[in-house]
């Protein structure tokens, strides 16, 4: 039954992801070559920052803030997403790990400044807030207003 259930919410999530859409059809020079029924082919790029410091206090809502405001913005001024999400993994030591978090949804053209300016973030996020990692999951995506 589990599987049955998780290839049904799989499938349903590959759906969503792909409305509107058709799948990519090749890449060339970093380009993705999509063909959009709505819209035109981007890239989503979600990022997933931990709020939690080993040996510290959690990064507060204005620490937040302000490396959107002083980081985030001024490289992504056409617009972002942010919404709150609570992360876990299986730490190696076998317990659940459980922290809170922030998602950070970019919408931008594949090519090499922009995943600088996010791979830029990412670099500035883990140094100033002495994380381990910042995890990036990229998405082609059929965007139109």
């Amino acid at each position: 039954m589990k599987n049955v259930l998780v290839a049904g919410i799989s499938a349903v999530l590959l759906a969503f992801s792909l409305a509107g859409c058709t799948a990519p059809t090749t890449k060339t020079a970093g380009k993705v070559d999509a063909t959009c029924k709505v819209g035109d082919p981007m890239v989503q790029t979600t990022l997933y920052f931990g709020l939690s410091r080993s040996g510290g206090p959690d990064i507060s809502s204005t620490e937040w803030q302000h490396f959107v405001d002083q980081d985030v913005t001024p490289r992504f001024r056409d617009g972002l997403t942010v919404f709150d999400a609570r992360g876990q993994w299986l730490g190696n030591d076998g317990k659940l790990a459980k922290e809170n978090s922030k998602a950070l949804m970019l919408i931008h053209g594949n090519d090499p400044v922009e995943n600088q300016k996010i791979e830029t973030l990412r670099s500035v996020y883990k140094t100033r807030f002495a994380q381990d990692s910042v995890m990036r999951v990229d998405d082609t995506v059929c965007v139109g207003f």
